[in-house]
């Protein structure tokens, strides 16, 4: 998978991508990330990239150019299957698009700032957009970042443990199960017994049971849907 970055700041991802499991997946060859810089496109000398709003409402917007230009120049040279804009307002970011991008080659992925992007740029390039939350980020850069971390682990190869990734949190709409590990009993708090049965069908049935319940105590939205 190759993933393209557009951004104000590409210093931002250099720790992300330098770390643990994207970074192991870079050093396997199963992912390839390139920051843009978007200031590279703009024919501004004074390297600009951000303009007052039509309207006369606060904040700056970025100007369709310099974003058109990289978007252009990267569809040159390859297909894409996706451009991404990491928007307050795209569809809520879920394990199921997770899933689905994980599967495809090529993705842009735009991160706006300042009061937002020149709507043209959604119009005319952007294929779907995406919200990690509702709430307002500074930028899209830390959307994005977990938006690729999300996709990046569930591509085959990634993980050590492949089964690891399928019995994550809302892989099938549940939240995970409690998880223990050694020692067996902390300062009279015990690992629940069943954990302890070697029996595969009770631990099985208490993981559901467990799942069942911590999502109707603390996300029963999820039960719902």
């Amino acid at each position: 998978m190759r993933i393209d970055i557009l951004t104000l700041f590409p210093d931002m991802f250099s720790g992300v991508f330098g770390n643990s499991i994207l970074k192991r997946s870079i050093q396997k060859g199963l992912l390839e990330v390139h920051t843009h810089d978007i200031r590279n496109f703009t024919l501004s000398k004074h390297r600009r990239v951000d303009d007052y709003p039509f309207g006369g409402e606060a904040g700056m917007v970025m100007m369709i150019e310099p974003i058109a230009r990289c978007i252009e120049q990267l569809q040159l040279e390859r297909d894409y299957d996706a451009v991404i804009f990491m928007s307050p307002d795209g569809v809520p970011f879920k394990q199921n698009a997770a899933n689905r991008l994980s599967m495809v080659e090529n993705i842009i992925i735009l991160c706006g700032h300042y009061k937002g992007i020149d709507e043209r740029i959604r119009e005319i390039y952007i294929t779907e957009e995406i919200s990690i939350g509702d709430y307002v980020l500074s930028g899209g850069e830390i959307a994005a970042m977990a938006v690729v971390d999300a996709v990046v682990r569930v591509i085959p190869g990634v993980l050590n443990d492949e089964t690891s990734a399928l019995s994550d949190s809302f892989q099938d709409g549940l939240l995970s199960a409690p998880v223990y590990t050694r020692p067996a009993d902390y300062k009279g708090h015990k690992v629940p017994d069943v954990l302890l049965s070697g029996n595969e069908r009770l631990i099985k049935d208490w993981k559901l049971e467990q799942q069942l319940l911590r999502t109707s105590q603390r996300r029963p939205d999820l039960l719902e849907d």
